[in-house]
Order: C-alpha cells, then structure tokens, then sequence
C-alpha cells in the first residue's frame, strides 16, 4: 500500500511538473506583439501624405497612428509626440517625413519603448543643429524660392506655405497633377521658428535608425540626406532614383517595405 502511495505522489509530481513546461513552452513560442507605426509627417503636408503607407502596414497586420504634428517647433512638437506616444502600449517605430525628422530625433526617448527610426525624406539632426541649417549644408535646395509671403502670428513668428503654382514642382514632381494640386490646397503651414530651432540631442544616438529619400528631392539635397544617414549609421539606406520630396505618396510601397524592415529587426 505505501508502494502504491509513494508511485501515485511521484507520478503526480511528474505530471505537475510536465504540465508547467508545456505551459512555459507555449508561452515561449508565443509571437511577440508587433510594434506600432507612429507616421509624424512634415511640414507642408498633413497626415493624409501616409495613406497609402499606412494602408500597406494595416494590411500587413502593423497597427498604425498617423500623428498630426503641429509644426510649431521642435520642443513644442516633440513635446506633443511625446504625450502620445504615452497612450500607446508596447513597442513603437517612429517614422519621420521632411521635418518630421527633427520631432522623432527629439523625443524623450527614456520614456518611451522605441525599437527604430526611420526617416523618410528626413532631417536626422545632431545636437545644435537647425532644419534651414541642415538644407543649406550642401546646394540644390530650392525651397525659399518657391515660398509665398509669410503669414504674420501674434507670437512674432510666420507661418510659411509653398505657393501653390510651385508646389508640383517644388514639393511632389514626380507625383501625378491631380494629387500634387490637392497636396498643394491642403498643406500645413510650418513656423520659422521651427525651421531655425536646434534640436537636443538625437534619438538616434542610441536607437537604431533607417533612410529612404529620393534622388531629385529639391526641399532637402540629396547630398544632405546621404550625409546625415551615414552620420545616424541608418542600418540601410534607400535613394530613390528619381523620387520627389514626397517620396512616400510616390513611392509608398518602397517605404512601407523599409518601414516592415526596421520594425521586424532585432
């Protein structure tokens, strides 16, 4: 009888114990949940420039926010990224267009779980650095040229616009007519001020970072985009042969794939 006992507690230690490795096993071979893709667009653009990217990401199964980002300056926008990214859970990639660069490179990045960073078309600045400082680095800019008169704000800063009649050319050549004049019609206004504010130290100082640009933007130089990739250590590099500034309406699908990239690395 003491026989039987002891195989019957011993047998019972075993399958308790079986039944925890089968339950540590399942947990292991979970999947991790996926980041989610927060798109900070740029000046001169709303939130609708990442439609069709943020429609290639959904169907892939990555949540998205395209956030609406205030183009006031780069503390007040960080800032305003900062608080949103506080009502997200789990991991994030932070995706920047244009100057939405210099707001995803100055994040607090200690608060938030940030897996990567990827600029698009995209100012990656260093400490002291300014957006109008980074595009007249190296030549072929043609911005100021294609700005309408500034718009006077009580602050004592300007808004600036492209001027529509200029904006295909200047901003989305190598989208289609149709979609550039709305583009156009439907820009945000940028302040000067944060074009010429410094920027803090980089996120990318310590979070991996990836680069898609196109070849004949005329907002940023190219050589100035290639320049500040290589100074991040983007792990890849994209140039867009010739892509406009407005890579990510004209060539979406080439982006989200980088995007996929760098929120499936490890």
């Amino acid at each position: 009888m003491n026989t039987l006992i002891k195989r019957l507690a011993l047998f019972s230690v075993l399958f308790l114990a079986f039944s925890a490795l089968c339950a540590e096993s399942k947990e292991v071979a979970r999947p991790a949940a996926r980041p989610t893709i927060v798109l900070v667009h740029g000046a001169f653009a709303d939130s609708s420039s990442w439609n069709d990217v943020a429609g290639n990401l959904v169907a892939r199964g990555f949540p998205v926010v395209a956030a609406a980002n205030p183009l006031r300056s780069v503390k007040y926008d960080a800032a305003y990224l900062d608080a949103l990214l506080e009502t997200i859970t789990g991991p994030v990639v932070l995706v920047g267009h244009s100057y939405g660069g210099m707001v995803i490179s100055n994040v607090d990045s200690g608060r938030h779980e940030i897996k990567a960073l990827v600029y698009v078309a995209a100012f990656a600045p260093e400490t002291g650095e300014t957006a109008a400082g980074l595009s007249a680095r190296f030549p072929g800019s043609t911005l100021a040229a294609a700005l309408g008169p500034p718009v006077a704000l009580p602050d004592g800063s300007n808004d600036l616009y492209i001027q529509q009649a200029r904006f295909h050319q200047q901003f989305a050549a190598d989208v289609p007519a149709g979609p550039a004049a709305a583009a156009a019609i439907a820009q945000r206004p940028v302040t000067d001020k944060a074009l010429n504010e410094a920027s803090g130290p980089p996120a990318w100082g310590s979070i991996p970072s990836w680069s898609v640009f196109g070849s004949l933007d005329r907002n940023i130089p190219p050589e100035s985009l290639r320049f500040m990739a290589r100074r991040a250590r983007s792990h890849r590099v994209v140039e867009i042969d010739g892509a406009s500034h407005l890579v990510m309406v004209s060539h979406p699908d080439e982006v989200a794939r980088l995007i996929v990239e760098a929120a499936e690395s490890r």
